[in-house]
């Protein structure tokens, strides 16, 4: 299937100089301030925010935009949410009457879930069987009106993202710091290339080095 020329994916992170993107308990609070302005100036300029569901069950982000001297509307949020694990409780539906919410199943997720979800706000789209269909995905969210989507996902989301051949950029915040941890989260899971030459090539297009020796890297795919 192929993807809308036009249609730009982001992928946006921070990790650690060991490639980490949350320690082992889960704390993913790796950027500093000033580049957590900087991420919500990002999410200012595009249609969407899509996130994986495991960081909405160990993260609880609003996944708005936060910054007061910008006067916009927030993205619409894009939940991966494969069998509809999504808490009740969590922010994301708490405030999908507020915010207009997108929840991504598959077949996997039951009815009575779905209805629920819906209570909440939020819109339900079944696309996949057992996983969710990413290039079909993105080309209904472009049908939809979403051509600039930002990924905040996890080490699965964004290779899931990669590796379909639907990401365009990728701005990584590299901390300075070490964190360790053999089950520490890496930026890129997945079940990884057996070859280093089957691997993603990126073509670096700007480094910005802060005062407080973070480093972010823009690169294109």
């Amino acid at each position: 299937m192929s993807i809308k020329s036009d249609l730009r994916v982001i992928i946006n992170s921070a990790m650690t100089v060991d490639g980490k993107i949350s320690t082992i308990s889960g704390d993913s609070k790796i950027s500093s301030k000033e580049d957590l302005v900087r991420l919500h100036k990002l999410r200012s300029k595009v249609d969407a925010i899509m996130v994986g569901i495991n960081t909405v069950i160990i993260d609880n982000p609003m996944l708005n935009v936060r910054i007061n001297n910008i006067k916009k509307k927030s993205p619409s949020r894009i939940i991966i949410d494969s069998t509809g694990k999504i808490p009740l409780n969590s922010k994301i539906l708490r405030s999908a009457s507020q915010i207009n919410t997108i929840i991504i199943v598959t077949k996997e997720a039951d009815k009575d879930i779905i209805d629920k979800i819906n209570s909440f706000g939020a819109k339900v789209l079944v696309i996949g069987t057992k996983s969710v269909n990413l290039p079909k995905l993105f080309n209904i969210l472009y049908e939809m009106g979403y051509k600039k989507i930002l990924v905040e996902g996890g080490g699965e989301l964004n290779w899931s993202c990669i590796t379909s051949g639907l990401v365009t950029d990728l701005i990584l915040t590299i901390s300075p710091k070490i964190i360790g941890g053999k089950k520490a989260i890496t930026l890129v899971e997945g079940s990884g290339y057996s070859k280093i030459s089957n691997g993603v090539n990126l073509q670096l297009v700007r480094v910005t080095k802060k005062k407080n020796n973070e480093i972010i890297l823009y690169y294109k795919l």
